[in-house]
């Protein structure tokens, strides 16, 4: 197999299954998700997983962009370094929301997890501003994730 492409499947592999094990380890939290009083616009849970997988393909395909662009070696370590910053806390998220059920801690926790995707698109730009563009969406819906985030936190 081609290095590139070596290289893009586990760069996309690596978001994705960071999301699919926070699915499967926080599976009987999501069953209770559906009891919780929601805020007003919060779409259907069937979507979640839709974008989630679309986001995890574009973060995936922009962090493989900034590992083989031309750019300093320290330039994509450090761009990277608040790639995997972020991707972290996003898993742990769903520890805090899901599993753990600490509305509070979890709107703390997206908090920090926009300023990380803030930082990383920040970074991508410096290297290649596709990149960079690719997290855009992400970022929107973690913006939104924190609306929902924070009306339930108040609802419930």
């Amino acid at each position: 197999m081609n290095k590139k492409i070596a290289t893009l499947i586990i760069s996309i592999a690596i978001p994705l299954g960071a999301g699919i094990i926070a699915g499967l380890l926080t599976m009987g939290g999501m069953k209770d998700f559906g009891s919780v009083i929601q805020p007003p616009l919060s779409p259907p849970g069937w979507i979640f997983p839709i974008v989630w997988t679309i986001l995890y393909i574009l973060m995936g395909y922009a962090s493989y962009l900034i590992y083989t662009s031309d750019a300093s070696e320290h330039d994509i370590k450090n761009a990277l370094k608040y790639y995997v910053a972020q991707l972290a806390v996003n898993f742990l998220w769903s520890f805090i929301f899901f599993s753990l059920k600490w509305y509070f801690t979890a709107f703390i926790a997206i908090l920090l997890l926009w300023t990380l995707i803030f930082l990383t698109i920040r970074e991508f730009y410096k290297i290649n501003k596709t990149a960079a563009c690719l997290l855009i969406p992400y970022l929107i819906w973690v913006t939104f994730a924190g609306y929902l985030t924070a009306g339930i936190t108040l609802l419930n």
